[in-house]
């Protein structure tokens, strides 16, 4: 167990002796031992020993210590106004945090202030806003499996959204896990985990949850028939056990009121369905099938950079999701990441996101009406889960009140919508104007924080609450109007009437007027220049203010819990109102780029299994790379069930990879609902992207490049079919050049002759262009390049046919490689041609000589004899030379170890 984690071991060695309070933590940190436990002193709070010392170092926080009675104790404390931003590093550094408050006042008791454990933050759970990104769903995931087949629920606490679904291949589960991304996931006692990417946080919990028949019950205490809304018994363990987890977890935001409860006897009462741990607001939950969409596994959603760049150094907004969210609401914001990790398969349902988005385009004065309307849209489906939690205060509610107030402006703004979506959308903006009136009757317009202070309702809202303010207010008249009668009573002019929270109302009169005091005045307190007074009288209108004033703010409490309660009733019309906006804003969000960038809406054909799939693509550019260059060169793609299969050749940095994700994205943008970057298109929507793009090494792992590449191209392989696009980069460069081009060959034979995929082949084995003609369904690419006194000249250009040479010289020259280098360069170059350098001959008659002979590959042991210059090579140099990986190396990489060797001889 983590050090900093479970019961203080200098502590448990002496629970006896401990002081209550101490004794108090020690039991908290020995129930919620997978925790840190923060621990409620006063305005901080505090954590002690081991746990201590580790906080201090995650938080950068100073490292004090605790002395009593019993022993000196390593301490340290954050602050508790402040204290999300702390519990946010420390679920970033992998912990748990179990909160424990003064769950009642240092005044009302004579001992230790109880205090219990009111929250069970974990990364997957979270439900407070300062933790939470509002552009994108948290899920927590889990994991069961019943026979052969593995459930996969998945729940966002914040906002209620349910999902479900279940396969027999882990890699399937694995797919769907990395599709939504959870930060935490609970894997039942036979489930595997290695669907869990290593950046979750994998949670023990009872295995009793994933038991078939609690799971079962569980469930139907949210939902009607469970066993016909899901489809498998895998899925009822896995979803069943994700809501008792997520009532665990929540659970203890109750306990303020209950008094401290064991952690045992928490889930004993998520296992008895206690009413009060239970998650209202979770009323819907989707079944679906992983078929029913686009699917995209955690290669290809990296390699396409839908969320995150691929480069630590990429611009955050250098993704896909960055260049079409022009949403103006939080809803909407993660509608459209949820349109982007689950595109659409059927022509039917993408054509129906297209009409909306094509009226919205050209209808641009109700766009921008529309866009300003949603930015005053609150978060309504995190909103509502605060008010069915009992955790929102009077500002929630006038933030849902507000947000309802504009939704009759939105409706109108849709009133003349011609397409079926858009339609259907504005039908169901129900304004809810019931809940509406029911807060600007109850609430107060600007309400304070603070919910049991009173000022939150309304006057005339409730009878009882008016009298007792009326109370309240004619004992303050009494007593502003009491001055001014007791100086005229007393002739003291200087005679005051105050109030403070000690002493409560008192006249005060100075030294020199003590003689002029009433009989009836009390002495309450003694200044040193004054003496302060209360009469009967004043103090029983005190006793009447007071008391009015306690009833009132208990009336009002009372009453903004049964309004709150009231509105939670409404809880799914909340939701379906919620559902379409956040559609409307994504729609929005879709249209205004596809106006600014100049998309075009493309043509979808129906999805025919006899004539595979078409991708024709006018002038298509790369949506995102277009954005962050100042001018971008157009390509056509065009992709035919007779012309399937692209050989793609040409230098680097000539624009092979860019071309290849512009077409996948392109293709993916479109099923999304999306307009496409391109001056026309037409396309059958494929069923899965599969991407090889790019080389890294897996080094926790244990695999090299090569391996990654081997794994990731058997995945292609084995579910690839004629409905998948896939996308092949340089394909055995992770080997010797004569295993690479067998490597390359054996691939593009069998995604041609068995699988039938359209694919895109980026290639340096040149030898590839000549297989291309010797299949059906084979064609060549290449990008153009000239060469100009020596200098590479890109124009970004796709043409037919295959490229004429490499430039791999040239590129390093642009690169900023030593000159020396580059001069050596070539020279091998030369040699490895075995021809001598003729100054009439161009780079690229050379390099086409080295394609024709696969044997010129150059070793490590003939680079060495070439660079000695005849001489001999020292020890060391030679050493280094032989343990080179050169197919492990980029281009660049190897020339910089190559001059790096060369200044070693010249030393």
């Amino acid at each position: 167990m983590d050090p900093a984690l479970g019961p203080p071991e200098q502590m448990a060695e002496k629970r006896d002796e401990l002081t209550p309070m101490m004794a108090q933590y020690h039991d908290l940190c020995a129930r919620y031992d997978d925790a840190i436990v923060l621990f409620q002193v006063g305005d901080f709070y505090e954590t002690f020993c081991g746990a201590a010392e580790r906080t201090a170092r995650l938080l950068e926080i100073a490292l004090t210590s605790r002395e009593d009675s019993t022993g000196e104790y390593p301490m340290a404390g954050i602050p508790i106004d402040n204290a999300e931003s702390y519990i946010e590093e420390l679920l970033e550094a992998g912990y748990r945090v179990a909160v424990a408050d003064q769950v009642e006042e240092p005044g009302e008791t004579s001992g230790v202030v109880e205090r219990a454990v009111t929250r069970v933050i974990t990364p997957g759970t979270l439900t407070e806003d300062e933790l939470l990104s509002s552009d994108d769903n948290n899920f927590v995931a889990a994991i069961a499996r019943e026979g052969e087949r593995l459930g996969l629920g998945l729940l966002d606490v914040s906002t209620g959204d349910f999902y479900a679904t279940s396969a027999t291949a882990p890699e399937s589960i694995a797919d769907e896990v990395s599709r939504f991304d959870p930060s935490e996931a609970v894997v039942g006692p036979d489930a595997p985990a290695d669907p869990v990417p290593d950046d979750c946080m994998v949670t023990p919990f009872d295995a009793r949850a994933f038991d078939r028949e609690r799971a079962a019950d569980k469930l139907a205490a949210y939902f009607r028939n469970p066993d016909a809304l899901l489809a498998a018994d895998a899925e009822i363990r896995a979803c069943g056990a994700l809501l008792a987890y997520a009532e665990y977890v929540r659970g203890g935001e109750h306990e303020g009121e209950r008094g401290d409860v064991d952690d045992e006897e928490r889930v004993e009462a998520v296992f008895e369905g206690d009413a009060e741990q239970r998650l209202e607001y979770i009323t819907q939950l989707t079944r679906y099938d992983p078929r029913e969409y686009l699917l995209l596994d955690a290669v290809a959603l990296r390699s396409l950079e839908l969320f995150e760049p691929r480069t630590v150094h990429g611009r955050d907004d250098a993704t896909l999701v960055g260049v079409l969210d022009e949403t103006a609401s939080a809803l909407g914001g993660r509608k459209l990441r949820d349109w982007i990790r689950r595109p659409l398969l059927e022509p039917a349902r993408i054509e129906a996101r297209h009409d909306a988005v094509a009226e919205l385009k050209s209808a641009v004065r109700t766009r921008e009406r529309l866009y300003d309307r949603l930015r005053e849209v609150y978060d309504l489906e995190r909103l509502i889960g605060r008010i069915s939690r009992e955790r929102a205060n009077a500002r929630d509610l006038r933030s849902l009140r507000d947000t309802l107030a504009v939704v009759p402006e939105i409706r109108e703004q849709l009133a003349d919508a011609d397409c079926e979506r858009l339609r259907s959308l504005r039908e169901n903006l129900d304004p809810l104007a019931d809940v509406r009136e029911l807060i600007e009757d109850a609430v107060v317009a600007e309400p304070p924080i603070e919910i049991t202070e009173g000022g939150i309702i309304a006057e005339g809202y409730d009878d009882d609450l008016d009298d007792l303010r009326g109370t309240a207010r004619d004992g303050k008249q009494w007593i502003d109007d009491l001055e001014e009668r007791e100086r005229e009573r007393t002739g003291i002019d200087s005679l005051k009437v105050g109030h403070n929270s000690v002493h409560g109302y008192y006249i005060e009169v100075t030294n020199p007027n003590l003689d002029s005091v009433p009989e009836n005045y009390q002495r309450r307190q003694t200044l040193k220049n004054s003496e302060r007074f209360v009469t009967p009288k004043l103090k029983e209108r005190e006793d009447e203010i007071v008391g009015a004033q306690q009833r009132a703010d208990e009336r009002e409490y009372e009453l903004f819990c049964e309004v709150r309660s009231e509105i939670a009733a409404e809880v799914e019309r909340v939701q379906g109102l919620a559902e379409a906006i956040a559609s409307l804003d994504a729609l929005v969000s879709l249209a205004t780029v596809a106006a600014q960038y100049d998309y075009c809406r493309p043509e979808m054909l129906e999805r025919d299994g006899r004539d595979g799939l078409e991708i024709g693509v006018e002038g298509g550019r790369h949506p995102v790379v277009e954005r962050t260059q100042e001018s971008f060169v157009p390509n056509d793609a065009r992709l035919t069930n007779d012309r399937r299969l692209a050989v793609i050749t040409g230098p680097n940095m000539s624009g092979k990879s860019t071309y290849m994700r512009q077409v996948a994205q392109i293709v993916l943008l479109a099923q999304v609902g999306s307009f496409v970057p391109a001056r026309a298109a037409r396309l059958t929507p494929v069923d899965r992207i599969f991407t090889r793009v790019g080389a890294s090494d897996d080094i926790a792992g244990g695999r090299s490049t090569f391996m990654v590449e081997m794994d990731e191209l058997a995945t292609i392989l084995r579910e690839a079919d004629e409905r998948s696009l896939v996308l092949l980069d340089e394909v055995g460069r992770g080997t010797s050049t004569a295993d690479g081009m067998a490597i390359a060959q054996a691939i593009t034979e069998h995604l041609h002759d068995r699988v039938g995929a359209t694919t895109l082949f980026a290639t340096h084995h040149h030898p590839l262009t000549e297989l291309a003609d010797e299949l059906a369904a084979a064609f060549t690419l290449h990008f153009e390049v000239d060469e100009d006194d020596g200098e590479v000249v890109f124009h970004h250009e796709i043409a037919p046919g295959a490229a004429t040479g490499s430039y791999g010289v040239e590129v390093a020259t642009a690169a900023g490689v030593p000159e020396t280098v580059v001069e050596r360069s070539r020279e091998l170059v030369s040699e490895a041609a075995g021809d001598d350098v003729d100054d009439g001959e161009s780079i690229e008659e050379r390099e086409d000589a080295i394609d024709g002979d696969a044997s010129a590959e150059p070793t490590a042991d003939a680079a060495a004899a070439a660079t000695a210059d005849g001489g001999d090579i020292p020890t060391d140099v030679a050493a280094e030379l032989r343990a080179l990986d050169l197919a492990h190396l980029t281009p660049v990489e190897a020339l910089t170890e190559l001059d790096r060797l060369k200044q070693l001889l010249e030393e």
